[in-house]
This record gives structure tokens, sequence and C-alpha cells, in this order.
């Protein structure tokens, strides 16, 4: 029997094996869903050993457990280790949703929930392809897996995890199936991922809400003062204000500046597909190096003062914000943090206090193209999509990979399938079908090549 063969002849087990993790709604950032955490670890340990893992466990960590799973074939033979997380971001706003995010739904060839892409379809296509791998005798290396249950909110226990299990995630390279590729037509590799700083700001003025009538015009108002502040931080050219950040930002090489040529991108429905009539950003780069090879800072959420039905003439005591830098290679993300904060304190009004707390980073990360996994990787995807995969920067933050390279010594293979199409993070996310066994066929094939 042939990969595809077997692929099509369980079609159907593995999509409700998928859907029985989309089933959990395993939302790492709401202490509610505590008991579905453990419930799905428990559900991807079951789905492991049935395809085909020697040992699977749950193992604790200071916060949500972590799923861990070996093959071993061989003690001499080369070792893959392959991540994923099983938590998932909130469903919020549920209006928005056309079907309900935790009960999956098959429409239009694509499987709509919460963490059809991010990253239970994925994880999933790592699963199933090592268990094609295996049926048709073409695993040659030991796999181990490990599924962590707090990506989604900055992978605070994992570093942890890894520097007391070293030996037990000793391997030679990491998969990670939790990137995208550049369309469904044009299959691509991940190169290189930005940083992240995360923030919350709470500004504090008055120490009650006030009458706007009787003190606004005397009194600071703290949600104008924030917006102000925030506008601040980049300026007419898109460039971030505060002192010092681009000072460890390289440019692109030349050979970087070539692989990014080679991306095919149509602005005009870039546009359109997220409903804008007109593209900002850093002026003297195009969208392509803006959005994956260059910072950014984003106002992530803020409120403040009444926001309820009708209207109430209050000038508010306290305003909030949640704000973000995406960072790149050489932007150490603690160092930048910092300079947020001693930023926004230096230039804060003494009309409000300003408390600010750091929740979550991590850094950049580079791939090198020669090693052989990622050419296992490249033949693979070759096979699977009849075309060599580009070789592409993408824009989003995964911070366990720079922990995993710290703490394990290790370098990782961004195998991703997800298209911009699929919503992650969103209201209606999904993930096409045909995509999720054309993913699996590459993943098996990997193994066929990976010696």
């Amino acid at each position: 029997m042939s990969v595809k063969t077997y692929i099509q002849s369980h079609r159907d087990r593995f999509v409700e094996e998928w859907f029985s993790l989309l089933r959990i709604p395993s939302v790492s950032s709401q202490r509610e869903h505590g008991a579905d955490m453990t419930r799905c670890a428990g559900r991807w340990k079951t789905l492991l050993l049935a395809s085909g893992a020697d040992r699977a466990e749950v193992l604790p960590t200071a916060g949500n457990p972590v799923v861990y799973a070996e093959r071993l074939v061989a003690p001499e033979a080369p070792t893959v280790l392959v991540y994923g997380h099983y938590d998932v971001m909130p469903p919020e706003p549920l209006d928005l949703w056309t079907s309900r995010p935790f009960e999956p739904e098959i429409r239009d060839g694509y499987v709509w929930a919460r963490g059809a892409d991010d990253d239970k379809g994925q994880a999933m296509i790592q699963v199933k392809g090592f268990e094609t791998a295996l049926k048709e005798n073409l695993l040659r290396c030991n796999v181990k897996f490990i599924f962590e249950g707090e990506e989604e909110i900055g992978s605070p226990s994992l570093e942890a995890f890894c520097l007391d299990n070293r030996d037990l995630l000793a391997a030679d390279v990491i998969l990670v199936s939790d990137t995208s590729m550049v369309n469904a037509e044009t299959p691509s590799l991940t190169t290189g991922l930005r940083g992240l700083s995360y923030w919350e700001i709470e500004l504090t003025g008055p120490c009650r809400d006030l009458h706007s009538g009787h003190f606004g015009g005397a009194v600071a108002n703290p949600v104008n003062v924030l917006c102000r502040l925030l506008a601040d931080i980049t300026d007419a050219d898109g460039r971030i204000t505060i002192p010092h950040f681009y000072d460890d930002v390289e440019e692109l090489s030349a050979t970087e500046k070539e692989m990014l040529d080679r991306v095919p991108f149509d602005e005009a429905k870039y546009m359109q597909s997220v409903g804008v009539a007109e593209l900002s950003g850093e002026k003297g780069y195009s969208t392509l190096a803006r959005n994956s090879c260059r910072p950014s800072f984003d106002v992530c959420g803020i409120w403040g003062g009444y926001t309820g039905e009708g209207a109430k003439t209050v000038l508010p005591s306290k305003a909030f914000a949640k704000v973000s830098c995406r960072l790149v290679p050489q932007q150490d993300h603690e160092t930048i943090s910092q300079m947020f904060i001693d930023h926004i304190l230096r230039v804060a009004p003494k009309s409000v206090t300003v408390r600010i707390t750091h929740h979550h980073g991590g850094q950049a990360y580079v791939c090198p193209v020669d090693l052989p996994a990622y050419k296992a990787a490249e033949k693979a995807f070759t096979v699977a999509f009849g075309r060599k995969p580009l070789a592409v920067r993408r824009g989003g933050s995964i911070p366990v990979i720079p922990t995993f390279e710290k703490t394990l010594g290790i370098k990782s293979i961004l195998m991703g399938f997800g298209l911009e199409r699929n919503a992650i993070h969103s209201p209606n996310e999904s993930f096409g079908l045909e995509m999720f066994f054309s993913g699996i066929e590459a993943v098996a094939e990997f193994y066929r090549s990976f010696r």
C-alpha cells in the first residue's frame, strides 16, 4: 500500500479523531477551562498510543500538563522531536461565528472550529503523518512528541520543563507544524519568525470617575492621555519612536531580499482579503518585508470609561490597553520590554500614574536552509504538493522555538500547512480537508527522506 492509498483508506477515521480534539474547549487563557486542558491532554495521549507510539504520558508542569510520547526504533538512529500545542485562543466574539466554535462542522471542503488550524489540525497532521510512515515501513528514525497546553499564553512553564527533562527530550531536530504557507498553490517552508513582547498598561487619573461637565478641561482624562501616548509610539513614516529601539535591527541581506522577491504577492487581493482600502507601515519597505522582516507595534486592545448603552458624561478614573511589538532577529525581547516600560514612564505626564505589566515575550528565530532535516522537508513538500517549496520568513511568533534552541540546543524545521484564509485567532477559524491530507502525505514523505 502506498502513502496516498493508506491516507485515502483512513480519511474518515483521521477526521473523526481530529474532531474529538476540536470538541474540547481547551482555552488556556481562561481559568474555567482548567479541567478541559487536562481532558485534552489525556485525549492526545490516547491518540498517540493508537497512532503507534510505544509510550505516551501526561506529565505535570507548573501550569498545564505536557503530553510526551515516543517511538524508538534504534539507539543509533537519529531522533526527531515533534512539537505542537493543544491549547487554543478564546472563541469570542461568539456572535460572529457561523457555527459553534467547539462543535466542528464540514462545509465547502473545510473544517470549521476553534483550533481547526491552530494547532490541533496541524498537530494532527504530524501524528497521522507519523502513523502513515510507520504503517508504510518508512520510519528509520526515532520519533518523540511534546505537546504543550500554554502556547497561546506564552509557554510560561515549558522552559523549566525542558531544562528538567533534557535527556527525555534529547533529539537531533524538531519538527513544528504551527505556521503557514504562502497560499494553496505555492507550498513554502518557514525559515524565520519574528519575536514578541506583550504588555498591559493601566493609567489612573482622578481617584474616582468624575462628571465631565464639572471637571472636563481641568482634570486630565486618562483615556485621552493613553491614546496620545500610544499614538506617539509610531511616527508618520511608520517608524517606532522609542529611543534605541532599532539599534540591533539588521537590514536584509541580498540573498534574503532575493528570497523575498520570489514570493508571489498580489497587494490588491491582500487588501481585499482583510477588507481595507489602503495599506500602511514603515516607509521604504514592501508589504512582505513589513509583515515578516521588520519590527512592528500594535495596540491589541484599549478600554476605559463608560461603554454601555446610551450616554453617560463621565471623565473616567482609569484607562487600560494591551499592546505588543513584533521583533526581528538580534532584538532581545527582554531588553525591548524594559526599553518600552522605561519610555512610557518617562514620557507620561504627572497628571496620571502608570502601571505596566509585561505579560510574555520571545525571541525571533531563523532556520538554516542547509540542514539535512530541512532538505528532507523540502523533498517531502515537493512530492506532496508537486512543487519545490519556497523558503519564506513569516511575521508571527512562536516563543517556544528559540526556547528549544536555548535549552535543548536543537534547531527546528517549521513545516506549516496553514493558510491566511483559515482565520486563526479569529471567529470562523477553518482548515481545508485536502490541505489536511496533503500535509499528512508531506510528513510521511519527510520520514522517507530523513536518515
